[in-house]
Formats: C-alpha cells, sequence, structure tokens
C-alpha cells in the first residue's frame, strides 16, 4: 500500500511533539533551569533529544518513571547498559554490601578476579584489563594495537562510532554527498568536527562495513603500516546490521596475514547478543575485545580482553594502560552479581522468547500495514529499520527518510515506552526483567503508529499506560 508520506509524516510528528510538550511540564521547567548551569542542559549533548529532553527520576525491574510522574517500559536501558534491568536485587545487593566496605582504593580487590575469569570464559580470550566506560576501552585497545606492532595507521568502518576519543572520530556520520568523503566504495576520512587534528583522520583509513576486498587494498596500499582494525562485529548506530556471511572470519584470516591485529568493538554486543557476545554468535576470536555498557548492571565500567600474546605488551610495560577507577570496587562488585547470578542461562532463554515474540508482531505489523521496513534483532538487541531495502553499511543509511524513526518513538514515548532518542540510529534493548506484556505494549504502538500513517482508520487516543499520580492518558497524547 502507498505510504501518505511525507506530508502525514510531518503532520503525524508535529502532533505527537505537542502531546510530549505537554505532558512534560516538570522537565520543561528543569530543563530551562539546567540551562542556566550545563551546555544545553544536560549532562551529555546525546541526552538533548528532539523535541526536548525528558528527565527521569527512577527505575524499577522493567520501567522508568519521568519527573512528571509517568510510568514508561523502559527500551532505551541506558544506551543499551540495562540488561539487567532497574534495581535487580542481586546488584543491589552487591553494591549495598560493597558500599560499607568503601568504594575506592585504587588498589586491586579480589573481585577482580573472578570478573577477568568469568569473562575470559565467557570470550574465549585469556587476560584483560578493567576501564571506566566505552571510549575508555576503546582508547586502550587502540593504544595496545599500535604499541603491540609498532606500526601507526588504523583501519575503522565509516558511519561506526567506537567512543569520543581522536582516533575514532573520524568518518562517524560524515555527509555522504561532500566531495571529502569519498565515494561509497572508497570512502575517505572525515573529521567529525575541527577539535580532531588532520593529522590523526590521516592516520585513520576508513571502509564500508562488509567489504573485505576494502580491506585487502587498505593493506596492500599500506604494506607493513596498518597497526589493526576496530570494527563492530554487529554494526550499530545505524540500527543493527548483521556480518555478511564470511565477514568476519575472513577479516580475521586477512588481517593477521599482513601483520595487522583485529579489535571487536563489543561495547554494545558483549552481553547483550549472547552470553558470550558476538565472539560466541559468530564463532571469531579477535585479538582484542572491547566492552562496556551491559558488564556493569548500571554502574559505570569497560573491559578490554587479549589474546596473551597481546596484553604481554602491557605487562612487561611496553604499553601502560592505567586508570585510577580501574577495576573500581563497587564496579567490579556489581559485574560479578551481574555474571554469575543475573545472566545466566534461564535468563538469556526468557530473553530470547521475549524478542521472538516482539519481532513476530513487529513483521505482521509492518506487512499488514505495508510499511516499509524490517526488523533486525539479535539477543536482547533490535531496532526497525523503515527502509524499503535492507541496509548494509552507511551509505544505504543515509538514504532512507529519518522521519519514519523519529515518529516512531515519539508514539513509541507518547504510548508509554521510553525507547532511544534519535529515531533511526539506535536499538532497544530487553533486560531479564521485562516481561510479555511489555513487549506487546510496544507492539501496539507500533501498529498504532503504522495505523495512522496508512489512515486505515481513524487516530485514537491511546490506551491510559500504567502511571504514577498523573495519568498519560489525561495528557492526550493522540496516537
Amino acid at each position: 500500500m502507498a505510504l501518505s508520506a511525507p506530508r502525514a509524516l510531518d503532520t503525524l510528528i508535529g502532533r505527537e511533539e505537542a502531546a510530549l510538550r505537554a505532558r512534560t511540564p516538570r522537565s520543561h521547567e528543569l530543563h530551562v533551569e539546567a540551562s542556566r548551569h550545563l551546555p544545553g542542559g544536560v549532562a551529555s549533548s546525546w541526552q538533548d533529544a528532539p523535541p526536548c529532553p525528558v528527565f527521569l527520576e527512577r527505575g524499577q525491574g522493567s520501567r522508568v518513571w519521568d519527573v512528571d510522574g509517568t510510568e514508561y517500559v523502559d527500551l532505551h536501558a541506558g544506551f543499551g547498559a540495562m540488561i539487567a534491568g532497574h534495581a535487580h536485587p542481586a546488584i543491589v545487593r552487591a553494591v549495598s554490601e560493597r558500599v560499607t566496605m568503601g568504594t575506592h582504593f585504587a588498589q586491586p580487590v579480589p573481585d577482580i578476579i573472578a570478573v577477568a575469569q568469568e569473562l575470559g570464559r565467557r570470550f574465549g580470550l585469556p587476560r584483560w584489563r578493567f576501564a571506566n566506560s566505552g571510549t575508555e576501552s576503546t582508547l586502550a585497545a587502540i593504544h595496545l594495537m599500535r604499541a603491540a606492532t609498532g606500526r601507526r595507521l588504523l583501519i575503522k568502518v565509516e558511519g561506526s562510532y567506537h567512543g569520543h576519543h581522536d582516533a575514532v572520530q573520524v568518518s562517524v556520520y560524515p555527509d555522504p554527498d561532500a566531495v571529502e568523503s569519498g565515494p561509497a566504495d572508497r570512502p575517505r576520512p572525515v573529521r567529525e568536527h575541527g577539535a580532531v587534528a588532520p593529522s590523526i583522520a590521516a592516520d585513520t583509513l576508513v571502509v564500508p562495513f562488509g567489504r573485505l576486498d576494502a580491506v585487502r587494498r587498505m593493506l596492500l596500499d599500506h604494506p607493513d603500516q596498518v597497526a589493526g582494525m576496530i570494527v563492530e562485529p554487529v554494526m550499530m548506530n545505524i540500527g543493527v546490521v548483521a556480518p555478511p556471511p564470511g565477514y568476519l572470519d575472513g577479516l580475521s584470516v586477512l588481517l593477521r596475514a599482513h601483520g595487522a591485529l583485529l579489535c571487536f568493538d563489543e561495547v554494545k554486543t558483549g552481553l547483550t547478543i549472547a552470553p558470550g557476545g558476538a565472539i560466541e554468535r559468530f564463532g571469531v576470536v579477535p585479538d582484542i575485545v572491547c566492552l562496556a555498557k551491559a558488564l556493569g548492571g548500571g554502574v559505570p565500567c569497560g573491559a578490554i580482553g587479549g589474546t596473551a600474546e597481546v596484553m604481554a605488551t602491557i605487562a612487561d610495560d611496553t604499553y601502560e594502560q592505567v586508570g585510577t577507577f580501574n577495576g573500581n570496587p563497587l564496579t567490579m562488585a556489581a559485574a560479578k552479581a551481574l555474571l554469575t547470578e543475573v545472566l545466566t542461562p534461564a535468563a538469556y532463554a526468557h530473553i530470547d522468547e521475549l524478542r521472538e515474540a516482539f519481532v513476530e508482531r513487529i513483521r505482521h505489523t509492518l506487512g499488514r500495514y505495508g510499511i516499509p521496513g524490517y526488523v533486525s534483532a539479535f539477543g536482547a538487541k533490535g531496532a526497525v529499520v523503515f527502509s524499503p531495502v535492507r541496509i548494509r553499511n552507511y551509505r544505504d543509511f543515509t538514504g532512507y527518510d529519518a522521519r519514519y524513526g523519529h515518529a516512531h518513538w515519539l508514539y513509541q514515548h507518547n504510548g508509554g515506552v521510553f525507547l532511544p532518542p534519535w529515531g533511526k540510529m539506535e536499538q532497544w534493548t530487553l533486560s531479564v526483567q521485562h516481561t510479555a506484556a511489555d513487549v506487546e505494549r510496544a507492539a501496539d504502538n507500533l501498529e498504532r503508529f503504522a495505523r495512522d500513517l496508512t489512515r486505515r482508520s481513524p487516530a485514537t487516543p491511546p490506551a491510559a499506560c500504567a502511571v504514577s499520580d498523573r495519568s498519560l492518558a489525561g495528557a492526550r497524547s493522540l496516537v
């Protein structure tokens, strides 16, 4: 069925944005106040999502509550960190006990051994170091690749985000139509902003996702100069893009043949798409893996794992991987509880069951209403991609209308489901505490969006969502 877009999309977005603003007056007040003290009125630029940031007050289980009292099913999950859900009893107990014993020493504590052992078991890499964020993890991994090989150049994928340090702030979201971006099959490195020195961008070689021939060309064009390649084994920040068959294994063989290292950025996929992340899911073990987000159970964390040979570069002080809060006792207590008590085989089976039901409802809705798009999901992670063709890489991603993703986010938000903002770029994350009713609510919201977009039936207000003192239904969200 032909859609009534683009005018219908603009109308729906305008209506839903107005509804969101109308029911979040306290968030608006706090944003105005915060803007006097924080640039943009937020703690991170990604929190200032259109049409306005929503201030949250608390979380419990699979739900969060905003400062206006509205309760949401939380599929945002702190940009994927909260696979345990909120205030999981095992995490609460571990952190509470640790707080009474001291939260920081800048010295090793026994829990670092248990966490490293379990990560080694899950990911198949024997040596580990800890950090405090995904950015710190990928920064250390790139330093390590360069120190271990004595080489300077780095290969990264166009459109991939690996944190906000200089080496990877290259070709994150470049303008595909700009001359400096180069052609789709031979992209050029583009500085993400003026703070990245041109010399740093020149040390970063950019390739399309899924193209072994492009990586081979870079290695041949720069013989004995490439330290390694950092890649998300499942590319995210452009939805959820699976690797082509043979791609990850081919990278491993190709890079090692040229004396370069392979680093998997599993900040998003680690522990979420399988107990051992993409390494387990696809059966390819890189030289280095980066973890963060889900590992901390809601506490800031990061980790890098590597082969004994590569990590010897740290052990012999060729490269000093340091950080005052590395292996922080509070983080290690939370990570140990997450790995040993929360993310059990039964927990993953529960997530798989929820994902399969959610995916089936999404596919049914897209097909029933003739919406161009598909759903891509692995483990706890997934995304609805409103594109008539499957997205394979960044250039494909830039070619479809971002308004579909933004409108869907608004419908979910006004219907009591908190998805990550920025529409088509982000993914949902299921937690061990979500229920079948939670994913049904999200599926119902998508169906309302599809119905309104195709004008199959009159637009109606949403059913009243579970709320606290102030009613979402009373805000007339008009979905």
